[in-house]
């Protein structure tokens, strides 16, 4: 896409600085005219929304997906498995990649771009109150931002954060609870305050590459996002989660597929920049992760369902997750085997001198394993953001639960929403991957809501929806406890056994700021829980 613009890397801010002078003329000779005094906020605008997705000016597009998204979350809630030594799946602490990636990522990228733009739009600053839209847009993507990085790590920098030229380079960890408070009331302004008729409302839309500049969808972006908030902290914080609850509700969330959010991709300008790095981490010859990274025994199983020998009771998403069992070579994968009824998934917690031991000799994991579908692994396909089967599951458990009001419907109808709005998003990647209304129905006649199992079946039905999202399908899991997991217990594990429920912060910030022991979340291990999955606030 012609229209998304590579940063600059680092920090695109000058600082004029003139010494005291005692003339007009001399002042003006020391003024240099090729210096950058103001900066387009549509460049950064664009770059937010590109660090939503995890491309970074760094240039590295896979940096937290590889490490974090995929290597550590998509192992802990087991859609994948690998013989390797994954500290998703095995548990290890010593695998500090996908514990530093995410933290590192977004203080030093993505958030420092929604900071200046914050900044530069501030009505109380010399932009007087323009570039309205904009500066919405970019609270819900900071409001989203952040929310990864608490339900990743517990108190983290959250008031004092990106303020180096404020002169605070050793930030205060927020708790948790004060976090959630102002992410909630930032969502609600926001929503609040957009504004069709601002005068800068066309460089909105040149620059937004999720929705064009539709201010609609924005909206219920922010609401979702807020309706999402609020259920996750209904468990510690029920009377906060049903006020917003009844506000997103009112405001009005994400109802069908065309609401999704995706953060658009491309091929150009270079192989590192503004493709997909879910994407780049599995492709042939870059990341590829189809040689070792297989779809779980635990996912798999799910969805063939009880009779495995029949597709009868299979959940149409089999053969949209995996494209089958592969032959993988450094440029390629073909698939060798396209029968539902004969996927497989790799057992979770095992490595390879086990499954040599089970099968009698010497395997190749991804010539027996199904892989993820190669569909929806091209480099320019879009990033999945959030979608509107989630608002509908969330709905669902708002009312089994009592929690806010405004929610017109019942649990069932809107359980049943989500798993059709669910089983019917793939054709974005592939015009092949449909899902048909009467399979979506016959699924439901199958495997009905039932009011004495809502809590699981709803949770489960999120963990498969984000398939492609699994550091959030990591928090759902953490949250509800659902779907039941068995956890790998792989010798020399820093768990005892049990999935981790939280990242541990870099050693590099343990070290350098003198504020990490007095107010992160601790102890600093991968077995303390967050804040709204019960540990401290």
């Amino acid at each position: 896409m012609k229209h998304i613009l590579k940063l600059i890397q680092g920090t695109l801010l000058i600082a004029i600085v003139t010494a005291g002078c005692d003339t007009d003329a001399l002042h003006e000779m020391n003024i240099n005219p090729n210096a950058v005094n103001q900066i387009n906020m549509n460049y950064f605008f664009t770059a937010a929304e590109l660090g939503m997705a995890s491309n970074g000016s760094s240039g590295d597009n896979r940096y937290t997906d590889w490490r974090t998204n995929i290597n550590f979350a998509s192992f802990a809630i087991q859609h994948f498995a690998m013989t390797g030594s994954s500290s998703g799946e095995k548990y290890f602490d010593n695998d500090v990649e996908p514990l530093n990636a995410p933290f590192q990522f977004y203080y030093r990228d993505a958030l420092r771009r929604t900071a200046e733009i914050l900044k530069q739009t501030d009505p109380k600053g010399t932009m007087d109150g323009r570039l309205v839209n904009t500066r919405q847009a970019a609270r819900i993507i900071k409001v989203f931002d952040f929310h990864r990085l608490t339900d990743w790590y517990g108190s983290v920098p959250y008031t004092e954060a990106n303020k180096g030229l404020e002169g605070i380079f050793q930030p205060k960890y927020d708790k948790q609870k004060l976090i959630y408070t102002d992410m909630l009331k930032e969502l609600e302004e926001a929503c609040a305050a957009f504004n069709a008729s601002d005068i800068d409302y066309p460089g909105f839309v040149k620059a937004d590459i999720i929705f064009n500049g539709d201010i609609a969808k924005w909206k219920k972006f922010g609401y979702s996002l807020m309706l999402r908030l609020a259920m996750r902290l209904s468990d510690v914080d029920a009377a906060t989660a049903g006020s917003y609850v009844t506000k997103a509700v009112a405001g009005g969330t994400m109802a069908s597929n065309t609401d999704n959010v995706w953060v658009k991709m491309a091929l150009t300008p270079s192989e590192w920049t503004n493709q997909n790095g879910i994407s780049r981490a599995f492709y042939p010859g870059d990341g590829g992760a189809w040689q070792s990274q297989l779809l779980s025994k635990t996912l798999i199983d799910k969805l063939k369902g009880p009779i495995k020998t029949s597709t009868a009771d299979d959940d149409p998403r089999l053969m949209i997750f995996t494209g089958g069992i592969v032959e993988w070579t450094a440029n390629t994968v073909v698939p060798i085997e396209l029968d539902p009824t004969k996927q497989e998934g790799h057992p979770v917690g095992v490595d390879g001198s086990w499954l040599n031991n089970f099968y009698g000799t010497t395997v190749t994991p991804y010539k027996i394993f199904s892989s993820v579908n190669f569909k929806m692994m091209q480099d320019d396909e879009p990033y999945q953001i959030m979608n509107a089967a989630e608002s509908e599951f969330l709905k669902a458990e708002a009312l089994k639960k009592g929690i806010g009001s405004g929610i017109t419907g019942t649990a069932k109808s809107h359980y049943d929403a989500g798993v059709k709005l669910a089983m019917q998003l793939y054709t974005v990647y592939d015009a092949s991957l449909v899902v048909s209304d009467a399979q979506v129905d016959a699924y439901l006649a199958l495997y009905p809501y039932s009011d004495a199992t809502a809590v699981e079946q709803i949770y489960t039905q999120l963990w498969l929806s984000k398939f492609m999202m699994w550091w959030d399908a990591w928090s759902d899991w953490r949250k509800s406890g659902f779907p039941v997991l068995t956890p790998s217990n792989y010798p020399g594990n820093a768990t005892s056994g049990t999935i981790p429920v939280r990242l541990q912060i870099p050693a590099a910030e343990a070290a350098g700021n003198p504020n990490y022991g007095a107010t992160s979340t601790q102890p600093d291990k991968m077995t303390t829980k967050v804040w709204w999955d019960g540990g401290a606030e």
